[in-house]
Formats: C-alpha cells, sequence, structure tokens
C-alpha cells in the first residue's frame, strides 16, 4: 500500500507560493501519502478561555527590541485577562528545551517560544510529552513553524493563539532524543539551510535560501537506502531525503498537502535529480502542485530509517544538527499541544491565520 509513488498535492493558491527559484531556496519535497488509519481523535479540545499561567523562552541574541516586544506581549495577555508571564532567557548551553521543562514544571500551562527555529525546536523538546501547550513569538531570521501556523512577526498575533483561539494534539518525531514537528532532512535541504547567509536572512528573507540552494543544484549525489517500517529498502541515488509531518517551507511554500499532523506517520520524500533539466523539472512540478512529480518517490510510515553511503548534514525543522551517515526517525503520536489558528481537523495547520492580529 506504501509502494514508492512520484506525486504531489492539489493546487495550491496561497499567498507565498512562488517561482522555481524560490522552491529550490526553500527546498522543496512534496508527498501523497496513503490513506491511514486513526486510532484516536484528530484534534485537541478547543483551549479553555480561563486565564492561565504562561512563560516566554526567549533568544536574547535573536529577539531585537526585547523591551518592546515584553510590553507588545504583557498588554496582548493582559488584554485577555491574562497574568504576565515569567520571562526565561535561553543560553548557548541551553537553547531552550531545559527552561521549557523548567517552566512547565513550576506551573505554566503554556510556553511561548520567542526565538528562531532553534529556540522553537528546543521548546518543542521541553514541551512534548506534557501537558503543557506551545505558542510561537516569530524572532529571528526564519521561523519553520511559524510559517507553517501563518504567523505573522507580531507579538499580538502570537500571543492570539493561545488566548482567543485553539489547540490541536500533534505527533512529533524524534532523532537522536532531539524532536521535530514540521521535518527533518538530510542532504541538499540541510546544505542550503547551513549555507545560508545570516546577513542576507536578516536583509533579504527567502533571497538567501535561494542562493544558497544555487550554490548545492550540483553536488554530488549520495547512495541512499531508506528503510520505512517493515517493508524492503528503497535504494536511490538521491539529492536529499526528507522526513516531513507537515509542509510549509522557508518562503511559504506548501509541500506537503497530503501530509497529516496528527494521523500517527511521517511523510518521506526522496528527490534524485541528476541533471539540472532534472531540477527544472522536478520544481515546475511542485510550483504547479501536479499530482505527479518527476525524480521524486514518495513513502509514509511510523519508523523511518535513512542510511548514506557518507556523511551528510542533517537539519530538524530547520536548525541544522550534527552531521551524519544515517537519519533514524521514529513517531511520537500526539506529544505535543500547539496553539494554531485552526484546531479543526484540516492539515493545513496555517488555514484561519488570516485573523491572526486583527481586533
Amino acid at each position: 500500500m506504501d509502494a514508492p509513488t512520484t506525486g504531489a498535492s492539489a493546487p495550491d493558491t496561497t499567498a507565498g507560493s512562488t517561482g522555481p527559484a524560490a522552491v529550490a531556496g526553500s527546498f522543496a519535497p512534496d508527498t501523497a501519502g496513503a490513506p491511514v488509519t486513526r486510532s484516536r481523535p484528530r484534534h485537541a479540545a478547543s483551549s479553555s478561555r480561563e486565564p492561565v499561567r504562561s512563560a516566554v523562552v526567549y533568544n536574547p541574541v535573536r529577539v531585537e527590541d526585547l523591551e518592546g516586544r515584553r510590553v507588545a506581549v504583557e498588554a496582548a495577555l493582559a488584554e485577555a485577562g491574562w497574568p504576565a508571564p515569567e520571562w526565561i532567557e535561553t543560553s548557548a548551553e541551553d537553547p531552550g528545551a531545559g527552561q521549557s521543562r523548567q517552566a512547565v514544571e513550576d506551573g505554566a500551562r503554556v510556553i511561548f517560544a520567542c526565538g528562531g527555529d532553534g529556540t522553537v525546536r528546543s521548546c518543542i523538546e521541553g514541551v512534548a510529552g506534557t501537558e503543557a501547550a506551545l505558542a510561537v513569538l516569530p524572532a529571528g531570521t526564519g521561523n519553520l513553524l511559524a510559517t507553517n501556523l501563518g504567523i505573522p512577526d507580531d507579538p499580538k498575533a502570537g500571543v492570539q493563539l493561545a488566548t482567543q483561539w485553539g489547540r490541536r494534539r500533534l505527533d512529533v518525531g524524534e532523532v537522536d532524543g532531539h524532536v521535530f514537528a514540521v521535518m527533518a532532512g538530510m542532504g541538499f535541504d540541510a546544505a542550503l539551510l547551513d549555507d545560508a547567509s545570516t546577513t542576507l536572512k536578516a536583509k533579504f528573507g527567502p533571497v538567501a535560501y535561494v542562493l544558497s540552494a544555487l550554490k548545492h543544484l550540483r553536488d554530488r549525489r549520495m547512495r541512499v537506502a531508506v528503510y520505512i517500517d517493515d517493508r524492503p529498502p528503497v535504494r536511490r541515488r538521491a539529492r536529499t531525503v526528507v522526513v516531513g509531518n507537515v509542509g510549509r517551507l522557508q518562503g511559504g511554500v506548501k509541500l506537503l498537502a497530503d501530509a497529516e499532523p496528527d494521523n500517527g506517520q511521517m511523510d518521506v520524500a526522496i528527490l534524485a535529480p541528476h541533471r539540472l533539466g532534472h531540477w527544472v523539472q522536478m520544481i515546475w512540478g511542485i510550483v504547479r502542485q501536479n499530482r505527479d512529480i518527476a525524480h521524486m518517490d514518495v513513502l509514509r510510515g511510523t519508523r523511518i530509517r535513512v542510511v548514506c553511503d557518507r556523511e551528510q548534514r542533517r537539519q530538524l525543522d530547520g536548525d541544522v544538527i550534527e552531521p551524519g551517515r544515517s537519519l533514524v526517525v521514529t513517531v511520537r503520536p500526539g506529544a505535543l499541544e500547539l496553539c494554531v489558528p485552526q484546531p479543526e481537523e484540516s492539515p493545513d495547520l496555517a488555514e484561519g491565520g488570516e485573523r491572526l492580529g486583527e481586533g
């Protein structure tokens, strides 16, 4: 039922879909998974409107005008009748996991992650598996989860997710003891994220990823064997392998429309273009959201192991981790309660995000 296929999702007309260069810059796997059997409800009940204790875990390096952001966040919480949060600074030694975990142990029911991809992912590690909820306050030069939630860089919008809208309990993936909520990748996608200029990201946003991607289009391919659950391995000479839970990437490109963040499984995309023309074919299919995309295999499962012939760069939710020759992903069903603009069963977590920041 889960044999490799080539495929993409139905056309997407949301703002942010761009041309081939932008897709390459954001890195663009897509999936078309087989139907799955649900073993639990798709979504958690809507959040209580009662005020709750909260904490803001922030990266002092990434957050500009901390005092202004503090005033905005506390004003938005006060407007909703919530008490002022505890503000907790991250460090180089602990970028957020320990602080989030301690805040939950101290009684916080909502953790606001304020920073870039690394801060948000670390906060997910601290909150996953608890009864507390995570909300995102975008800051820094990149934030993959905020992109998937449709959150603008506005503190009020992030606060509204916790105080006015809903919650969903989502799956997370685990790699080497670290968790991710959006996607993990090995090869091309991690390389372009790792080499994107911090200065260019700050000035031009997604353009930095486009330029980095162009440098890696002709990188040597890797020989991979992809093991899904108990099935025989799929072997390819690939550019990259991505394991996705949901799927808007840097630049807002929607790639995993068929992936469902609470189905207990992850989608796996193997991208294997050889020549420049293959890249063009594949990227064009992604931009058009075609059902069939050349040079890309798609699988789905709960236990994923990617083995490569040589060491590759790797990333979790846009945060580059140590390189390795394998990427072993275990799914933790329903481990994260996330504040989202759409608590219903749509696979698109950003649906309803146009309401954020209003009122």
